[in-house]
């Protein structure tokens, strides 16, 4: 995409225009090639089930020339003409085709398994209930047929759907396939929004203006965070409409309401664009809330304890599973990391520490030992006391690309560096978590020095058992400030549930192949 600054005084003058560096037929091309893979491949699937159960053959040849359908597939063939336009249908019902916009491989992976698994038992009542209409009334089709056909259709369509997100991720990262973005105030929320979306292009959007939640004086600054400030929030809708822009994200909690209804009503869906709202710390409300009614007043009444007792149960069954299952499977693992440490440096293979848990109870964390033996924490102490505060030096890479972390930890050692670059010096962690102390999924576990350094509000992040991985540690780790991660957080614990804690897991894997530095 190209940005084009033009003057942005009268009002039908183009202040940012993003022009598309693909051709306008490219996506719908993409998008019916899927859906051709995925017509084609619901043909093979349900043609390859029926040959893996039956090993009969579909099609038989005529002596004179010809072919037509095996004797036993004849009553299969039937349902073959229902196979494609269900199996389409169901995935255009379950949104499978969008190209446009974020996308996250657990919640491809979720649709796909709902869109097979509810177009394959459509498909066996297609089955049970036409039975090719009276032609094969008496016939029973094998349900081994169609049990292959959901497990060959859910490969395929997951392969598929792979592919294809990650050709998307390539292009995205050469600027196609971007969505022109409008981001509206400025502030803590706007300047991450515009980061966030400037260093992952693979989320799909670029940030192509910021419109000022107010009006544009004349010593206005041109530029915020390296992108074209356009105009004032009076202009918005005229922005929108000059620059093309297909999103609007409100930053600041200060615009109008009525404005921005205003806004939607005139250059909204009908033009194709979506406007979103990015909340502040404490100005959204989270999923767990309960309608009430105090005489004639209706309430919002919002969870006290972060998980009710069975959401308790359910999570410790949950980590208990996990954990077991992994500390078998990486066993292996865990004695080469143990060989190489004590080949590396002398010192225990262990490091214990005291953290502090949920509801300020102190526990005995362990780690892999990643530093030198005896090695003082002092410039730790100082570093996390700075970056608790919001101290500006904290920020020890660039205002493009910020880090939050001390570099070139002299106390660390050369199997230690690449132990926390792939996240594998938490692996002990686990024995935490079976004891009960620690979590799968849950906020940054701190040290005690830390929590003395706590603003009040900070402590909210305590309410929840911490965690091996949590939503900091796989939405920008050292990238983000103390106050943000303390947000993320608090957003964790507001909207908790099995499925957001799977998704953490599933999203962990990928940053620890990236080598992302660990905390």
């Amino acid at each position: 995409m190209r940005v084009e600054r033009i003057d942005r005084l009268p009002v039908e003058a183009s202040a940012v225009r993003a022009e598309g560096r693909a051709p306008a037929w490219a996506l719908p091309a993409a998008r019916a090639s899927l859906v051709a893979a995925d017509a084609l491949a619901a043909l093979a699937c349900f043609t390859g089930a029926f040959v893996m159960r039956e090993g009969s053959r579909v099609v038989v040849s005529h002596a004179g020339g010809g072919w037509a359908w095996s004797a036993r597939f004849a009553p299969y063939a039937a349902v073959l003409l229902f196979v494609v336009p269900l199996r389409l249908l169901v995935n255009v019902y379950y949104d499978l085709y969008r190209l446009r916009g974020e996308f996250s491989y657990v919640d491809d992976a979720a649709r796909v398994f709902k869109s097979t698994a509810v177009a394959s038992l459509l498909l066996v009542a297609v089955a049970f209930l036409y039975r090719g209409g009276t032609q094969f009334r008496a016939f029973s089709y094998s349900r081994a047929v169609f049990a292959l056909d959901f497990a060959l259709a859910l490969a395929s369509f997951g392969f598929l759907r792979l592919v294809a997100r990650a050709a998307q991720s390539s292009f995205r990262r050469r600027g196609i396939n971007l969505i022109p973005t409008l981001v509206v105030g400025r502030g803590a929320e706007a300047e991450l929004c515009i980061r966030e979306m400037r260093d992952r292009p693979e989320l799909g959007y670029r940030v192509i203006g910021v419109v000022e939640n107010g009006e544009l004086g004349a010593g206005a600054a041109e530029e915020y965070e390296g992108v074209p400030v356009i105009a004032g929030l009076s202009r918005l809708a005229e922005a929108i409409r000059e620059t093309r822009a297909n999103e609007v994200i409100i930053t600041d909690p200060k615009v109008p309401g009525d404005l921005l209804f205003d806004v939607m009503m005139r250059v909204g869906r009908n033009r194709g664009v979506e406007f979103r709202i990015a909340p502040s710390l404490f100005n959204f409300l989270p999923r767990k809330t309960e309608i009430d009614q105090i005489g004639a007043l209706p309430m919002i009444q919002l969870f006290r304890e972060p998980l009710s007792g069975a959401a308790r149960v359910s999570k410790r069954g949950f980590d208990m599973v996990v954990a077991a299952l992994a500390l078998v499977l990486l066993a292996p693992v865990w004695l080469v990391v143990a060989a190489l440490i004590k080949l590396d440096s002398k010192g225990a293979i262990f490091y214990r520490q005291e953290r502090v848990g949920m509801d300020g109870r102190v526990f005995l964390f362990l780690k892999f030992r990643t530093m030198r033996a005896g090695a003082d924490d002092a410039a730790h102490r100082e570093y996390q006391r700075k970056l608790i505060a919001g101290r500006p030096d904290t920020n020890l890479g660039d205002d493009a690309r910020p880090v939050y972390k001390l570099r070139d930890d002299p106390r660390v050692t050369r199997v230690g560096r690449v132990l926390r670059r792939l996240s594998l010096d938490e692996l002990p962690q686990l024995l935490n978590v079976l004891r009960g102390d620690m979590s799968i999924v849950g906020p940054r576990p701190p040290i005690p020095y830390e929590v003395e350094a706590y603003e009040l509000w900070h402590r909210k992040r305590l309410d929840m058992k911490p965690g091996l991985t949590g939503l900091w540690q796989v939405s920008g780790r050292n990238r983000l400030s103390f106050e943000e991660m303390v947000r993320l957080d608090l957003f964790y614990i507001e909207n908790w549930s099995l499925l957001l804690d799977l998704k953490i897991i599933l999203r962990t894997l990928p940053v620890m192949l990236r080598g992302d530095d660990a905390y």
